[in-house]
């Protein structure tokens, strides 16, 4: 996203006279400001001359230098990160996040967050997500704004794990095929997250929500298929158990193969209720043509009520996640 942020300020000073400046950093140990702007060349070490980090001293200095049009960016999946939003958008500071901890906390605190940022004449952007760079949360605030209602939503949205059933066809393990997925950027830190459904459970959560849905994430029912040994323990411990549970994983595909049809993991919001799981998918669905690491969002509304209205692309990756993050940052300012 940084990258993308050095690359792009030129096109953005002369065409859109936006000025963007990364005026502070922090990861997990060390947090740098400078308020002129960090360039790529201080960029290359400054968690190096940076201070002692943390998530509130972080926030206090944003409030302290009061900087214009400032724009707070989480790009971590820490809970940590999410408590201090509330009072940064008292102070009218924009939030940008692809932490989807703080749009799927308790309804309460979700509401309050974007009444905060309404109040306060401010945004909380949040489009990363559920889908990436995919425009899903920007279409359905459109379409609410607009007069529409949403009656029904049926989506993938986890670029993981379509990745993964893609990918696995019982010539290599289920394990393998989870550790290429983390390996190249599209699992979440602990690749549990994605595999229990937790992560497509907080993204359809969020998009009822935004579609004006008060649902809970204790109200959303996830079907598992992964055994209950392997939540347990560390990471590696988990990779561990995948191994040892392979014919489960092969049993689950050679089912599918059986019916003539693939696995997929899908979402479905209907009639006020929500539920995630692995389903088997038959050629004549939306849902199956999808392949690598797309995710697909089918809208039902009042407007679209014969013909769904579809969104569909990459839900996974670097890049195009850094994107979608860069896009908010410019709604912000």
């Amino acid at each position: 996203m940084i990258q993308q942020i050095y690359e792009q300020n030129q096109y953005l000073r002369e065409n859109h006279f936006i000025n963007l400046r990364i005026a502070g950093l922090s990861n997990s140990r060390k947090m740098f400001f400078a308020d002129k702007g960090i360039s790529e060349e201080e960029y290359k070490n400054w968690d190096e001359t940076g201070v002692e980090a943390s998530a509130q001293k972080f926030a206090e200095e944003i409030i302290a230098r009061n900087l214009r049009n400032s724009v707070f960016v989480d790009i971590t999946a820490s809970s940590e990160i999410p408590a201090v939003y509330e009072n940064l958008l008292k102070r009218s500071i924009n939030i940008v996040a692809c932490n989807k901890i703080a749009a799927s906390s308790d309804f309460e605190k979700y509401t309050l967050l974007k009444n905060t940022a309404r109040n306060h004449n401010c945004s909380f952007h949040f489009e990363t997500n559920v889908g990436a760079g995919l425009p899903v949360i920007g279409t359905i605030n459109d379409l609410i704004k607009s007069g529409d209602k949403i009656t029904s939503i049926e989506a993938v949205l986890s670029g993981t794990l379509n990745f993964v059933f893609n990918t696995y066809d019982g010539s290599r393990t289920f394990s393998e095929v989870v550790a290429q997925a983390q390996k190249e950027g599209y699992t979440e830190p602990d690749p549990r997250l994605d595999l229990s459904g937790t992560d497509v459970a907080r993204k359809i959560l969020i998009l009822a929500r935004e579609a004006g849905y008060p649902l809970q994430f204790e109200e959303i029912e996830n079907i598992g298929f992964l055994p209950e040994a392997c939540m347990e323990g560390s990471v590696e411990h988990f990779y561990e158990k995948l191994t040892e549970y392979e014919n489960h994983f092969k049993a689950l595909f050679d089912n599918a193969q059986k019916e003539g049809k693939i696995l997929k993991y899908t979402a479905e919001f209907k009639d006020g209720k929500a539920k995630v799981g692995l389903q088997h998918v038959a050629p004549g669905s939306d849902l199956f043509h999808l392949y690598g690491k797309d995710n697909i969002v089918i809208f039902k509304t009042l407007r679209y009520s014969e013909q769904p209205l579809v969104i569909k692309g990459a839900g996974a990756g670097a890049e195009v996640t850094a994107s979608g993050i860069f896009a908010d940052i410019i709604r912000s300012v």
